[in-house]
Parts: structure tokens; sequence; C-alpha cells
């Protein structure tokens, strides 16, 4: 089979599918870890206790403005100053590899997105579905849960989808700390036969990934909107507009 297979590839393509692979794992965990934080950042936010909202604004400000780059280097570098403390909690073992500190920082990055994006989902549920669940005798978070969420979670799906295609494209840096990633891969590579065009087929790789998950987002879209008269659709798609604004802010 590697007969048939440009020279670059026979010799490294098995290399670029194991950072394929790699890229998999990290953003698969940060966005499964992402959505726990970010769930828990939206009840913060959403709450009425001025210091819960408060605390999780600060959260969301801090790490939606600033560069992912600069915060996968102050968790890699910055707390690997104190290894120390850190052998002394029993933590090292965590922080001292750097996919670990890579999934951390990128679920931190994600996790603020991801919350404004499930606020806004959630503000963009008409207020009568809330009157309607009281009205039924629903405890407030039973009325959330069964049938606040499920209304938001078709708001918010368009633009989960973006975010988790955006993470994809940004899990690149994760390189820059060697964590050997599809990128990772594919700069050694090129470091060792300073041929540009492996580029090509890492970006080949990932514009297959990003493609797939958009056409997946758009089948699980249709699947779950086809209830839906024309008309519906059309309101809820001027509500998903809604949801995009707070993380365009």
């Amino acid at each position: 089979m590697s007969e048939f297979l440009p020279p670059i590839l026979a010799r490294y393509g098995d290399d670029l599918l194991d950072g394929f692979w790699i890229t998999l794992q990290l953003v698969g965990l940060s966005i499964g870890f992402g959505i726990v934080l970010a769930s828990l950042s939206t009840r913060a936010r959403l709450s009425k206790r001025w210091w819960l909202r408060w605390l999780s604004a600060i959260y969301i400000n801090l790490f939606r403005g600033t560069p992912l780059i600069a915060q996968l280097f102050l968790i890699y570098y910055g707390l690997g100053q104190f290894s120390g403390l850190w052998r002394t909690l029993n933590l090292w073992w965590f922080l001292r590899d750097p996919f670990n500190c890579a999934v951390l920082a990128f679920t931190l990055n994600t996790a603020a997105y991801q919350a404004e994006i499930f606020r806004g989902a959630v503000e963009a549920v008409p207020r009568g579905q809330w009157e309607g669940a009281s009205a039924l005798g629903l405890p407030r978070h039973i009325g959330f849960l069964k049938v606040i969420v499920p209304q938001a979670a078709i708001y918010a799906l368009r633009p989960f989808g973006n975010e988790i295609i955006l993470m994809v494209k940004g899990s690149a840096v994760a390189s820059v700390v060697t964590v050997y990633d599809l990128l990772g891969e594919t700069r050694l590579a090129f470091s060792d036969t300073f041929r540009f065009d492996v580029y090509f087929y890492a970006a080949a790789l990932y514009l297959v990934l990003v493609e797939t998950l958009r056409r997946v987002w758009n089948l699980l879209e249709a699947r779950l909107t086809r209830h839906l008269d024309p008309a519906s659709k059309q309101r809820m798609r001027r509500r998903k507009e809604s949801v995009l604004e707070p993380v365009a802010s």
C-alpha cells in the first residue's frame, strides 16, 4: 500500500495519524470537561446571588479576553515554577505532563465561551415557558431541567458546534509546549525533511475533521427541529442569532 503513497506520507503517514488521534483526545477531553464547568458557570451567571454572578463574570471575561496561547504558557510554564508546591500537594504528576496542561488550558478557555453560549440560549427561551412550568406546579429546578433546558439546547446547538470547530483549530497551539498532536508531528516531519507539502497533508486532515463535524451538526440540528413548522424555525433562527451576541461581545 505504501508504494502508492507520496514518499513523505509513506514515511510519516503513521506519525501524522498518531498526532491526529492526540488532537482528537485533546479536543474531546477539553469539550467534555468544559461542558461541566460551563454548566456550573452558567448557573452562577444566572444566580440571584450577586457574588456568584461577579465571580462567574470575572472568570468568563478573563478567559475570553486573553489569547489561548498565553493561557497555555501561564499554565505550563507559570505553574511549573512552583513544582515544589505541587509535589507537596501531590499534583506535580499532573502539571509536569504537557498534555495535561494543554487539556487544562483548553478546558478553562472553552468553558468560558460555552458558558456565554448556554446563558444566551437560556435567556432566548420565551419567558412564557417559565410561567407555564410554574403554572403546572413544577418546582423551579425541575421546570428548568424539564422545560427550559431542552429548548435552550436547540438554541445553543449551532453556536456550540461552532465552538467545537474553533477548538479543533485552536488545539494546534498545543504543539508549542511539546505536545505531539497533528501539528506537532507535522513540525517534526518538516524539520527532518524540509518538505513544506507535509503541511498540506496536515491541513487536509484538519479539514476532514472540521467538515465531518459540520455535516454531523447539520444532521443533528435537522433531526432535533424536524417537528417545527417553517414559521417556528424562522423564529428560532432569529433567536439563535441573539444567542451569538454575547459570544461576540
